[in-house]
């Protein structure tokens, strides 16, 4: 697989704050139907556009990531802070705009996948019944897609497992589908 055409965003999202990032085969994220139920069941986030109900089916996540042959996968380690979700949020919003210089660059599939729930409004205009205010700018996360992130993140070599407290490091991780 050729990866040096890529390796451009892989410098520029280590630059805006990626621990690493990977030119990966997407036939190595896996999909699967629990980690859906997680979000819909298991995350206080759902009441939001980018969260399931509204975001595609495993299946369909599946389907699409078969559409292309080539994806950066990016990982952050984010130890905790105040700070911490600010940081995120800056480094999220990087990642969206590092889509958008790739589809410009002539990578007109590219799409970024990102990391946990939308943070763009404090109260999503879902629960305000009104449409997104940033349809732009959102992206679903991985795991609202039915990504199983913990074994995409080690079938690339990357390190990744629970957390026991909030005070330890995270290890997030976004997906760009690139061609």
């Amino acid at each position: 697989m050729e990866t040096k055409d890529l390796e451009r965003y892989c410098r520029a999202a280590e630059g805006f704050g990626a621990t690493a990032a990977k030119v990966i085969d997407p036939r190595t994220v896996v999909t699967a139907p629990w980690v859906r139920f997680k979000c819909l069941f298991g995350c206080q986030y759902r009441h939001r556009y980018s969260c399931p109900p509204h975001t595609p089916t495993p299946e369909q996540t599946r389907a699409c990531l078969d559409s292309y042959r080539r994806a950066i996968l990016f990982h952050v380690a984010a130890p905790y802070s105040k700070e911490r979700g600010k940081n995120m949020t800056a480094y999220l919003e990087s990642l969206v705009r590092l889509e958008g210089e790739a589809f410009k660059d002539g990578y007109y599939k590219a799409f970024v996948m990102l990391a946990g729930p939308c943070v763009l409004c404090k109260d999503c205009g879902l629960t305000e019944g009104i449409p997104c205010r940033f349809p732009a700018r959102t992206r679903p996360s991985m795991e609202a897609c039915g990504i199983d992130v913990y074994q995409t993140a080690r079938n690339n070599g990357f390190p990744i497992d629970p957390l026991r407290e909030k005070t330890q490091t995270q290890n997030l991780f976004c997906l760009l589908l690139v061609d």
